[in-house]
């Protein structure tokens, strides 16, 4: 028997999650715009755009965007080529130690950062490799390639093989089958792992810390500038950028992999 009371408690219960996860996110929104320079004086005594334009004039903020742009782009080429590539060889194929395999290709998105973080840092000592944008990459990648594993893998899971049965049946190729029938399909799930891959890349901050060399990343430039009360209004400005930025192309991804 279905209970209106239920209904509610469930509907507000979802609100109260909403409202938790998010009213931080509107607290740094009130900040970038607020009068003071004080870091968080609240009430706010007014609201201004200067710190928008004052962030505006800073190079080092445009070099850590930079900078991070450059590393997500590289981490999700990577992720893309190799995510795919274990995607199509892991799906059809049946082999001793495939779920062993499959395990380890995945285990990077559910460790904690700072696991990663320090066991890429231990080998990266142990190989006398410096930190820079090499060893950032490579920490960001780990994680970026399972997105794509995950997106290619549910979306295999919803072709039917016939169509490649019958595209061998017609004469092609195994590289015309690839190119022709599977990879048009596989289409929206690259594009949509690729955007998700990109986001976590460009705001990652744990990994990155062990992984970082001398020139930081947009994440542990907002960091950095936490200790340095003058410039906490355009840290907020910055932050709240940064959301929006990562915002989109996660929205995008939602779009393009829901089901209509």
């Amino acid at each position: 028997m279905h209970s209106d009371k239920s209904s509610w408690l469930i509907k507000g219960l979802a609100l109260a999650g909403i409202c938790f996860l998010y009213f931080p996110i509107l607290i740094i929104l009130i900040y970038a715009f607020n009068t003071e320079e004080s870091a968080f004086s609240f009430p706010p005594k007014g609201f201004t755009v200067e710190w928008f334009f004052k962030a505006a004039e800073r190079d080092d903020i445009f070099q850590a965007i930079g900078f991070s742009l450059q590393i997500a782009a590289i981490s999700t080429l990577i992720a893309l080529l190799l995510g795919s590539l274990a995607a199509l060889a892991l799906y059809r194929n049946n082999f001793p130690g495939k779920n062993v395999f499959t395990l380890i290709l995945i285990l990077p998105i559910a460790l904690p950062g700072i696991v990663t973080g320090l066991s890429l840092l231990s080998t990266f000592k142990s190989a006398g490799i410096t930190p820079g944008m090499a060893t950032i990459t490579i920490g960001h990648a780990t994680f970026c390639v399972v997105i794509v594993y995950n997106n290619v893998v549910a979306r295999l899971r919803r072709i039917s093989f016939n169509i490649v049965e019958a595209s061998y049946d017609l004469g092609a190729t195994a590289l015309q089958t690839f190119w022709h029938v599977i990879l048009p399909n596989l289409g929206a799930s690259l594009f949509a792992g690729g955007l998700l891959a990109f986001a976590l890349s460009f705001d990652e901050l744990i990994v990155t810390i062990f992984t970082a060399g001398h020139e930081p990343t947009l994440p542990l430039w907002l960091l950095n500038q936490l200790s340095r009360p003058r410039d906490v209004p355009i840290t907020n400005v910055v932050a709240l950028l940064v959301m929006l930025l990562t915002m989109l192309p996660v929205l995008l991804s939602y779009w393009l992999t829901k089901d209509r």
